[in-house]
């Protein structure tokens, strides 16, 4: 036992040994700098002690709700870096009672061991992890820790080593004997996934009494079955119900009346609700609501509210105002388990096809913990015996309630339950272990809504269409037992002969290739696995990518992921490339590589990819599972060919953007100023000195090419880099810093002097309203200062990377800012008079600032004579460097110059600023993201793959599903047919592909298309046409081959690999009516 009251003084598990026997330890001097920085806090108070002996004895004294404390009110250290994607979801205060809490997890099969993953990796203190029994090969279809080499070895024992890999910052302990109530104290959360009834309602008992009371989960997987009941104590408080950010308005008017209306412009729609409460800010005239009080929403509408509120004898509105939603917390009452169990409330409902479900399941899930206490064992797969013994349990248990009996079981589901109680399968691991992933979260930071208080689900529909013989069901001694004991050896059989391609290796991937592994799909001697991404690993994405670790930075994300999947499961067939998908690959992935896949799995994070990927699946007619996540938010979407719509048939609408003008001259949110200073960090830093580069490298082709364009953005160029070579070159950091300094006065006091100075405070539109309206801000100069920090940090900042740009070096003295300051004192700033002439673009619907002049070319030919001026005085081989953004290093000043920019240019409009990490979210387009919801999304497609693979499933037996971990809300769906068209005998979707194959000629194809009954008039490729009815030298082409024609009109260069071509074909019918048909392909090989 380590007595840790010193930061440093702590020990950290090492290499496993063979079971029972102590784990070895590492000294803390051992330890890298960072180890000890990352421990330092979360190490403090704590005693430690591993393996079989007494769990963690840490104080616990935590907050009111039993979430973690943040320890002597120090804020903890938060690596951005690293935990980016998951601090834009949870913020920096949830992030720090995460890194404050201890965790316990009991059972450490494959639910388990997905709970104790996505914990590790979000960052928590401490896991303990609980089991008794040990390893079997059995447990091997679902966790992806133990091996072959573990049976036998005790499961807590042989999880240390691999689950310490995803997270050295975290504490992992272990306990091997039997647990007592008493050692909850020293947990925030208690997790138990293979208890029995009894046991879990003694446990929970202690700790909803518990002060603070001890968060308590219980979880269960049961073949296709699960269930999650939580109780974090008789009140909890949640601080954040959803996560989002409160909304806002923007004022237009304000009525003098009881109850008052308000009217907000028409910018965007309105997000607050009835009930909702309000504050004002900003309100000029009716200066009664800036008092801060909350005010009550009575009746919300897309563009105005009504509040409670009598504005009668306030003073009239006049102008401007914000309103702002007021996010209260929430005080939740569990019951514990012993009540809950009689009386469960609402069941949390995932599927509204199976309203019913989750009372039968209440009533299932106990009937299984009653027989497992009668005979000792789960019932056996196939034993219709112990299934009529749980249907007899389960009636039972039901006649004997009072109320809330059901009036009728289904023994066909009760059946399927008791069948495969015994198997944790490894989607249904990974789907839970998302949802109780999330759950341990909430109970930890009271952020998001939690479980109240039961939750079930089945995906019974993922059973093969036709019955099982029992006979199929039995063990054959293979890490598949498991999973073959529900699903049988037939389909275990063509899962493993499956040929699957993977797109993408990002936090999807890892998860999918986890899974997949896992499973046994493309482990089988005909299997083959193929996963693609031209991505390379990032510090970042060590937080959700749970395959790599920090050692694999630089490495192809393709290669290192796949294997690592080898390793989970060395029968594994998987290929590794680095190519991107999209058309410039089809080399790679051509005709026979798709026509031999089974199922398209997209592990992708943009729309335009996922879009190629669809349309390769339906003209090959290929299944595409399909997913993503947002935060907390996951979908799924099933891709299957003929049964449902394609990925394409419907679209997001696209995201509104904010008009130009109101980006550079007219800002109101924080948003339109960090997406003007992105927009201001390329311009300066990446594109001008790339013109500049491409002007000293090609002058005369440069020089053609801009005289040619003759434009005002070409005139606009040129200035640009006559700037870059003349006025502003830079040869000496100090000017750099000048540089840098005049750049302030240009953006922060220039520009708002003569905006002000053309468009005053009082001006007025050509109808007479005032200017500057809502949602028009007015803005005030800034008045420099060497005084104010951030006004040095943008210096600073600027100046460093524009000494980059120019290969200057950067000299040690401007780490101090006395010294900087003087520097910057010698910079000599011209006085700014306001120009009558300047011309302000305010039209919303405008895309360029560029104002396009008669002149243009003249002042591109003087532009011209003076760059060439400026070539003969620069040394061979001058060239500048340009700057390509990158959000995810700390210590480029890459974020520091795009903040210091959007906080200076809101200090200017009296917008909220914003720390360095929000504007990271926002100019970085950070997506946020963890690592539960991901395991969520990938558990729910792998429920589908079994349903694809098998082969016979209709469209009503599979899902679509959209779900919000932080409501939370499960929402699942039959997937959409698609859209028949009809002719005559014939109908086909957008899934059809015709085919004509043995190399026909024009005149085959023309025929073969009139015994359908249609007459074809146009046939082109691509953009050439290569027959019309109405060209007679076109009906010359009759006889020749359809390739020759390809080859000889529409000059084509067929690669050698491509076995067909496709044509588009016009078509009438008999009617002479125009008959959509699908695309024609045309076999000449």
């Amino acid at each position: 036992m380590v007595n840790s009251n010193s930061s440093l003084d702590f020990m950290l598990p090492v290499k496993r040994t063979t079971a029972g026997a102590e784990l070895g330890f590492v000294d803390s001097s051992e330890l890298t700098k960072k180890h000890c920085a990352n421990f330092a806090s979360a190490a403090a108070s704590s005693t430690v002690t591993m393996a079989g002996g007494s769990s963690i004895n840490g104080t616990n004294n935590a907050i009111g709700n039993g979430k973690a404390p943040i320890r002597d009110g120090r804020p903890q250290e938060i690596d951005e870096d690293l935990h980016s994607r998951q601090l834009a979801v949870y913020g920096r205060e949830t992030m720090r009672r995460l890194f404050a809490s201890n965790i316990l997890i009991s059972g450490m099969q494959g639910l388990g061991a997905e709970i104790a993953k996505n914990l590790i990796l979000a960052g928590v203190k401490s896991v303990t992890l609980h089991d008794e029994g040990t390893v079997e090969l059995w447990d091997l279809s679902s966790s992806f820790i133990f091996s072959e080499e573990d049976v036998g070895t005790n499961r807590a024992l042989a999880s240390v080593a691999k689950l310490q890999e995803l997270n050295n910052s975290v504490i992992i302990s272990t306990l091997t004997s039997e647990l007592t109530k008493e050692q909850l104290s020293n947990f925030q959360a208690v997790v138990f996934n293979d208890i029995s009834l009894e046991k879990a309602i003694e446990f929970d008992d202690y700790c909803h009494q518990h002060q603070p009371p001890i968060a308590f989960i219980k979880s269960e997987v049961r073949g296709l079955f699960g269930s999650v009941f939580c109780d974090f104590g008789p009140e909890f408080t949640v601080s954040d119900v959803d996560g989002n950010d409160p909304h806002t308005g923007i004022i237009a008017s304000v009525s003098n009346s009881n109850a008052a209306l308000v009217t907000c412009v028409d910018d965007e729609r309105l997000e607050f609700q009835d009930g909702d409460l309000v504050v004002f800010s900003e309100v000029r005239g009716m200066t009664e609501l800036n008092d801060g009080k909350p005010r009550k929403i009575m009746n919300a509408k897309p563009y105005s509210i009504t509040i409670e509120e009598d504005t009668t004898n306030y003073t009239q509105y006049e102008r401007g105002g914000i309103v702002t939603q007021v996010k209260e917390p929430k005080v939740l009452n569990f019951k514990p388990l012993h009540q809950a169990l009689k009386d469960p409330g609402d069941f949390l409902l995932s599927d509204f096809a199976k309203f019913a479900r989750a009372p039968l399941l209440h009533l299932a899930f106990q009937a299984l913990d009653k027989f497992r206490m009668e005979m000792g064992r789960f019932p056996l797969a196939g034993s219709e015996e112990d299934a009529q013994k749980l249907i007899a349990i389960a009636a039972n248990i039901n006649n004997s309630i009072s109320d809330g009996r059901l009036e009728e079981i289904d023994q066909k589901l009760l059946r399927n339950f008791a069948f495969g109680a015994r198997a944790v399968l490894n989607p249904m691991a990974a789907m839970f272990g998302g949802i109780v992933g999330q759950e341990v979260v909430k109970a930890c930071s009271g952020k998001f809504h939690p479980i109240f208080q039961f939750f079930y689900f089945d995906s019974v529909e993922s059973l093969p269409v036709e019955p099982l013989d029992p006979s199929d069901l039995r063990p054959v001694n293979s890490r598949y037992d498991a999973q073959i004991s529900v699903f049988g050896s037939r389909l275990q059989k063509k899962l493993e002969d499956a040929k699957i391609y993977v797109v993408g290796s990002g936090a999807l991937g890892c998860e999918f290739l986890k899974n997949l592994a896992l499973m046994g799909v493309c482990c089988g001697d005909e299997g083959k696995l193929t996963i693609t991404d031209d991505d390379v690993i990032e510090k970042s994405n060590l937080s959700r990518q749970f395959l790599f670790r920090d050692w694999n930075i630089g490495q192809a994300k393709s290669t290192v992921a796949s294997s690592a999947a080898a390793l989970i499961n060395p029968r594994l067939h998987v290929e590794a490339l680095q190519n991107r998908a999209n058309p410039e690959t089809e080399n790679v992935f051509d005709d026979t590589f798709w026509e031999n896949l089974s199922v398209v799995i997209n592990a992708l994070d943009n729309v335009n990819a996922r879009l190629y990927i669809d349309q390769r699946c339906l003209y090959f007619q290929k299944p595409l599972l399909e997913s993503g996540t947002l935060g907390a938010k996951c979908n799924t979407q099933m891709v299957i060919p003929h049964l449902t719509e394609n990925y394409g048939a419907s679209r997001d609408p696209p995201e509104k953007q904010a008009p130009m003008c109101t980006v550079h001259s007219f800002p109101h949110n924080i948003d339109h100023c960090l997406t003007w200073a992105r927009s201001e960090f390329e311009g300066l830093l990446e594109k001008t000195p790339t013109e500049v580069s491409a002007y000293l490298s090609s002058p005369s082709e440069y020089i053609s090419a801009m005289k040619k364009a003759g434009d005002a953005q070409a005139r606009d160029i040129l200035e640009r880099v006559l700037e870059c070579l003349d006025t502003d070159k830079c040869d000496t950091f100090q000017d750099c810093i000048t540089w840098a300094r005049l750049k302030f006065e240009d953006y922060f006091v220039n520009r708002v002097k003569q905006l002000t100075y053309t468009f005053p405070e009082d001006a007025a539109t050509s109808t007479g309203t005032p200017f500057w309206s809502a949602p028009k801000r007015f803005p005030r100069p800034l008045q420099f200062s060497k005084e104010d920090l951030s006004h040095l940090q943008f210096v600073l900042a600027a100046a460093i990377l524009r000494a980059e740009t120019f290969a200057i070096p950067v000299p040690e003295w401007v780490k101090s800012p006395d010294k900087l300051a003087n520097a910057v004192d010698q910079v000599i700033v011209p006085d700014f008079l306001p120009r009558k002439d300047a011309k302000i673009v305010t039209d919303e619907k405008a895309t360029s600032l560029s104002t396009a002049s008669i002149d243009d070319a003249v002042v591109i030919d003087e532009l011209v004579m003076k760059l060439e001026m400026c070539r003969k005085n620069l040394p061979a081989g001058y060239k500048m460097n340009p700057i390509q953004f990158e959000k995810d290093d700390d210590t480029n000043f890459h974020m520091d110059m795009i903040a210091g920019l959007a906080n200076m240019r809101a200090r200017n409009y009296s917008i909220p600023e914003v720390d360095k990490l929000k504007a990271k979210f926002i100019a970085g387009r950070i997506i946020p993201a963890i690592a539960t919801s991901t395991a969520m999304a990938t558990g729910l497609v792998c429920l589908e793959l079994y349903k694809v693979l098998d082969g016979h499933h209709k469209v009503e037996d599979y899902r679509n599903t959209f779900a919000n971990l932080a409501l939370p809300l499960f929402s699942m769906a039959e997937p959409v047919p698609p859209k028949p068209v009809k002719h005559q005998d014939l109908s086909w979707t957008i899934w059809d592909r015709w085919m004509l194959k043995g190399n026909p000629t024009l005149r085959d194809l023309l025929q073969w298309l009139k015994n359908k009954g249609l007459n074809a008039y146009s046939i082109s490729f691509g953009s050439c046409l290569l027959y019309n009815s109405m060209f007679q030298r076109h009906v010359e082409r009759m006889d020749k081959k359809m390739v020759d024609l390809v080859r000889d009109v529409a000059k084509a260069e067929l690669p050698a690999y491509r076995r067909h071509f496709d044509v588009v074909v016009a078509c009438e019918d008999e009617d002479d009516n125009d008959v959509d048909i699908p695309l024609v392909s045309v076999y000449f090989k």
